[in-house]
């Protein structure tokens, strides 16, 4: 077996573990301590989770599922799980998780991208070009497969890719060799104090580099006095890697990226991918080739068809106002936009600036962020329409969009829906609905 698989076995050997959290992640860290068959195991959730799987284990459930969080030696906590004060003092340097484990143990290459936006695409890009130079890749992690599903199969030249959001790096103890940080905005506030706590869980992401790693970073968040070599990234000034044109640019020299990826952020995280796999030793030029050949990931800048000459776009990734604004930007033209969803206090001016400073013609607003933020638009020069629900945004949209409708909602869909997945195929229905 590999060696990361050996040094979780001794980490776990003879521990009693709680399993905090039994979703996609908490089902994959019981089958591997199973495997092992070395350590106490128990479950808490807040709902019960009583199933074949948890058979001979103790569950805890309920309101108080955390009330026992200080009796056990390691808590591998789900990253959907937000602990604020809710657990004893003394037990949060217990907490650690998948992602955690896969940095302070792994043996393996580790690319990590997070950023508020952008991540999976980068991610996916990253391991579509290794993929295409011949690299043995994974990619794991946030983008739906947990880090120990790696496991199975492992080589030891596989170069492990890990989308890892900001839940994954709060309480990791280790970073990637090769770490890629693309952006900040106010996300994920009610999971956090605030956008402090929020950021410096992104932070280490390359708090625990060493020398010889690799930071590829936003400019505008770069630090400075690290250990890991710097390399600055760039949508709209110069830097090591930036948007030149409409082509990426590295280190000096443009490359021609033929792409399906719609939008000038999508350059962005092109030429970041480039280099992240030029450090694994793919050949620049060669990547650039490659891009071609990338399929669009779902939900993100999606055309989804046309409704009498209107063509209909899915964006429900979207889920700040940053997101709406490179929406919109991406195409020369778009008169109807659709936003709203979870309000999570996030601040909408430059939104709401955006829009009433454009030439969209119809707003359509949705509970309950764009319920929120309907007073300060300007109703005067466009459509303001508040909509109840997606149904009732989408058939009035096909009522007045002539030339292309976005939904890029610039809010989570939390409350309304499983996830932006589900809110996405939700719209994908409302559109080809003959309703």
């Amino acid at each position: 077996m590999n060696l990361f698989y050996e040094r979780l076995r001794g980490f776990f050997n003879g521990k009693n573990v709680l399993i905090l959290g039994f979703g996609r992640e908490g089902r994959s860290t019981l089958r591997l301590l199973k495997e092992f068959g070395n350590c106490n195991i128990t479950i808490a959730d807040m709902n019960d989770v009583s199933c074949p799987e948890t058979e001979g284990i103790e569950v805890i459930s309920g309101e108080n599922y955390l009330d026992r969080t200080g009796d056990f030696d390691i808590i591998m906590k789900a990253p959907g799980i937000a602990l604020f004060d809710d657990i004893p003092a003394g037990t949060k340097e217990r907490i650690t998780g998948q992602t955690d484990l896969l940095l302070r143990f792994r043996a393996n290459t580790v690319i990590g991208i997070t950023g508020t936006k952008g991540k999976s695409t980068t991610s996916s890009l990253i391991y579509h070009i290794l993929g295409c130079e011949g690299k043995h890749a994974q990619l794991i992690g946030n983008i739906g497969i947990p880090p120990f599903e790696c496991l199975n199969g492992l080589r030891e030249d596989d170069i492990l890719v890990c989308e890892m959001s900001c839940h994954q790096l709060e309480y990791v103890q280790a970073s990637p060799d090769i770490a890629v940080y693309l952006n900040l905005f106010e996300e994920h506030l009610d999971h956090y104090t605030g956008f402090d706590a929020y950021r410096k869980a992104k932070e280490n992401i390359y708090r625990f580099q060493r020398p010889g790693d690799t930071l590829i970073i936003n400019k505008d968040i770069a630090p400075a006095g690290i250990a890991a070599k710097v390399v600055t990234a760039s949508l709209t000034e110069k830097a090591d890697i930036c948007v030149n044109g409409d082509m990426a640019e590295i280190l000096g020299v443009t490359y021609d990226t033929p792409t399906r990826l719609i939008g000038r952020h999508n350059l962005y995280n092109i030429g970041i991918a480039m280099y992240a796999a030029g450090l694994c030793g793919c050949d620049t030029a060669s990547a650039a080739a490659d891009i071609i050949s990338f399929d669009p990931l779902h939900h993100r800048l999606e055309s989804i068809g046309t409704v009498n000459g209107a063509e209909y776009i899915n964006d429900s990734i979207s889920t700040c106002p940053s997101t709406a604004i490179a929406a919109v930007r991406a195409f020369d033209k778009v008169d109807t936009i659709i936003i709203g969803g979870m309000d999570r206090g996030i601040d909408y001016t430059e939104l709401i600036d955006f829009l009433n400073s454009s030439e969209i013609e119809n707003v359509i607003l949705l509970p309950d962020s764009g319920h929120r933020i309907m007073p300060r638009l300007d109703g005067t020069k466009r459509t303001l329409y508040k909509a109840s629900d997606l149904a009732d945004a989408v058939a009035y949209a096909k009522k007045v969009t002539k030339t292309r409708c976005v939904l890029s909602p610039a809010a989570a869909s939390y409350g309304f829906y499983k996830n932006f997945e589900e809110r996405g195929e939700r719209f994908r229905e409302l559109v080809k609905s003959e309703k």
